[in-house]
């Protein structure tokens, strides 16, 4: 893996190369082995947290590390082009439009205790900005060179904050055409439900039942590309312990082998899919 500036990444990309990399503020990591009709994502898989905001943050390491995704990157690591965050939902939050990526307030409770200077916050912003830049190079060169894009969006969520029964994989659709490609998503439903996972209840999978896929993520690439369908897929944190903070890497490596499988598998029915 090489440290990039953003213009470096753009011009790889532009050249089809193949490369790792982190941006040269340690951001995010883009690695292209291979120029494929797919990409995964993880934007919630960072937990860096920028040492000039420590001081002024309510929330605990703790805290934070329980609203992020971790692990969700080690999930899909395997496959040729993935894109991850390294920095904290807290900073700025990938998954969220420029105007409210960066917190005032965090699940019911005020995030910084001084209001944050615009210095601070520009820093974050153009953070944002920037993988923006990429993911926007990135998309544009792939469907140039295919028909069809197929993107991974990976989340995970607490199951156990839930006073009721919910599913170990949702799928958020809301904001993706169904229409078009209702069909597909069923298949990759399925395929979850299918999964054989080391924990101690039934590997369930259903739509739109704890989260609708209203990410920026999927919403920025819906939006600017007609033929990418984003497929926001989120697991329940039945991989780790969410109230110590503890890691089931023998659950996180399950996952991350059976992708291996299932990943091509529904990438290939995309490409056939009359859509």
């Amino acid at each position: 893996m090489h440290r990039c500036s953003i213009d470096e990444i753009l011009l790889k990309i532009q050249n089809e190369e193949s490369f790792e990399a982190v941006a040269e503020d340690y951001s995010f990591t883009l690695k292209v082995e291979d120029y494929v009709p797919y990409v995964c994502g993880a934007v919630h898989d960072g937990h860096q947290f920028r040492k000039s905001l420590w001081d002024n943050c309510t929330h605990t390491q703790y805290e934070r590390w329980y609203e992020e995704d971790p692990c969700t990157k080690a999930m899909v690591q395997s496959h040729p082009i993935v894109i991850a965050g390294c920095d904290s939902r807290f900073e700025y939050d990938l998954n969220r439009p420029p105007e409210t990526a960066v917190y005032k307030d965090a699940w019911g409770k005020e995030l910084w205790k001084e209001p944050l200077l615009e210095k601070e916050k520009q820093i974050s912003l153009n953070k944002h900005l920037n993988f923006y830049r990429v993911v926007k190079v990135l998309i544009e060169k792939l469907e140039s060179k295919y028909p069809k894009i197929l993107v991974f969006d990976m989340h995970s969520y607490n199951w156990k904050r839930w006073d009721r029964e919910v599913p170990v994989w949702n799928l958020g659709t809301i904001n993706i055409n169904n229409n078009r490609f209702g069909a597909l998503v069923e298949q990759w439903r399925e395929r979850l439900e299918n999964m054989v996972l080391p924990i101690e209840m039934q590997t369930t999978a259903k739509i739109n039942d704890t989260f609708q896929g209203n990410g920026y993520f999927l919403k920025y690439i819906t939006r600017n590309f007609d033929n990418t369908l984003v497929l926001a897929t989120e697991i329940s944190k039945v991989y780790c312990d969410e109230h110590t903070g503890i890691i089931f890497p023998e659950v996180v490596r399950s996952v991350e082998e059976q992708f291996k499988i299932m990943v091509p598998k529904m990438v290939r029915a995309f490409e056939i899919e009359n859509v």
